[in-house]
């Protein structure tokens, strides 16, 4: 039988080792799903709701050891660990609140308006959830919270350096009454994952994950014409205009790129910066990029922990290396120090142009990507100037200009004006291009997996 170990980033040391089922032990979770959702489907949106809110309770109850679980399993900051809890529950508790209003029968008129209609948001059946290890809870819970009320049943795959929290996420909506079956784990394989999305009870398939993995599992899904959300990677811009607060866009730059140890899909990855405010903003940058404390990250003075994983630690590694001999300018960190774990530090490339990974790719760590721009209108042509098109930042003291060039030109499914944050459960979350499609949060993504059904009456 193969195995999954799990292993501590920040120390190098095995954490657990987990059996990986068989394709027949996966076929029948999928069974007990759906026998789960044939009853689950017959509650009504108020009925479901209590349910959810329970997890949160329960997941605050949890919050302390969900939070050093997640630490041990990829290094995240122990306080982020807790923030990180904090909003899953608050995402339960939303989609508990406003779900039903979400999902309301609809009337319409139809017949030129003679006669009634009503427009209603069926649940589907069972949906295959595919997610990452840089979030080890929220990842899950935000397919999870919006699908229980829609009333589909959810099946996990998570990555397996964070089986355990996804074991755990399991263990808690067990111990507050969701019905056996609704919610599970699987611990398979790639290629038991592909027999899971062929089968015929997997109604719909959600992955967060790589572009590249998007196009795996979305050609597989499409091969069995099963409906997808995809939430993919990306390597946001965020543009320091000629007019900006240099200070705060400064201080934001840095928590942006290195909030999750820089391993976030929507976090700052790109600084695009106008001629104008270039050598300020850069050399500010660089002086508060240099001075982030490395380390232990339980310890509360802490500001970078490591990477997930040596894999991650590997790649960032020849990202910056292969940026470098390209011709990018290494301003600050890039000479990881060789202590125990997976510690890269604070990295600034300067000088980053198109052929380099610093700026056609997605460096998922804690490295910034400078590049200059001739003036504002160069810096949008500039952030679009990517395959990826999932968030992006803007700064400027003209807010109203800077709602324009988002809303008008900025091509990306989000955008923040002087300010940085991952996700909020009322605002939708996702992208386009090669950044996936798909939406989640914000009642759009309650009804990805729904079936919008037209009712005709007399």
């Amino acid at each position: 039988m193969s195995q999954i170990t799990t292993v501590n980033p920040a120390n190098d040391q095995t954490l657990s080792t987990y059996d990986q089922i068989d394709k027949k032990a996966a076929f029948a979770k999928i069974d007990a799903a759906h026998a789960a959702f044939e009853n689950w489907k017959t509650k009504t949106h108020a009925e479901r709701a209590p349910h959810l809110r329970d997890i949160a309770a329960a997941l605050r109850d949890n919050a302390d050891d969900f939070a050093e679980l997640m630490t041990q399993e990829m290094g995240k900051l122990l306080r982020d660990g807790k923030t990180e809890v904090e909003l899953c529950a608050q995402i339960f508790e939303y989609t508990a609140e406003h779900g039903p209003e979400f999902l309301a029968d609809e009337e319409r008129k139809h017949s030129g308006g003679e006669k009634r209609g009503l427009v209603t948001y069926s649940p589907i059946g069972v949906i295959y959830s595919i997610q990452p290890w840089n979030f080890p809870v929220y990842q899950p819970v935000r397919v999870l919270a919006s699908n229980l009320m829609a009333g589909n049943a959810v099946l996990l795959k998570h990555a397996e350096i964070c089986t355990g929290s996804a074991l755990k996420l399991k263990e808690i909506c067990e111990k507050v009454g969701l019905p056996e079956g609704l919610f599970d784990v699987l611990v398979i394989s790639h290629e038991t994952s592909d027999d899971i999305i062929a089968h015929d009870l997997i109604r719909g398939v959600t992955l967060t994950g790589s572009d590249g993995a998007g196009r795996i599992v979305g050609s597989k899904a499409a091969e069995h014409l099963k409906k997808t959300v995809l939430e993919l990677g990306s390597n946001d811009a965020y543009l320091v205009l000629e007019d900006a607060d240099i200070e705060l866009a400064v201080k934001t730059c840095v928590a942006g790129r290195l909030y999750n140890n820089g391993q976030t899909c929507v976090s700052a990855k790109r600084f695009i910066v106008t001629d104008a405010v270039y050598d300020d903003f850069v050399d500010a940058f660089v002086t508060q990029m240099d001075e982030i404390t490395l380390g232990d990250p339980t310890n509360e003075e802490t500001q970078l922990g490591p990477l997930s994983s040596n894999d991650q630690f590997s790649t960032v590694k020849e990202q910056v290396e292969e940026s470098v001999k390209a011709g990018a300018k290494l301003l600050c960190g890039g000479d990881p120090d060789g202590r125990t774990g997976q510690y890269y530090p604070a990295t600034v490339l300067g000088d980053c142009a198109p052929g380099m990974p610093a700026y056609d790719d997605e460096i998922f760590g804690p490295v910034a990507s400078v590049i200059r721009a001739r003036d504002d209108r160069d810096a949008m042509r500039i952030a679009n100037d990517s395959r990826y098109g999932l968030g992006g930042g803007i700064f400027t003291k003209d807010e109203d200009a800077a709602v324009k060039l988002a809303r008008d030109h900025f091509d990306t499914g989000m955008v923040r004006i002087n300010s940085f944050g991952a996700a909020d459960p009322n605002m939708p979350f996702g992208g386009v291009k090669d950044s996936g499609h798909g939406r989640e949060h914000g009642g759009f993504g309650i009804k990805e997996f729904v079936n919008i059904k037209a009712i005709y009456l007399p």
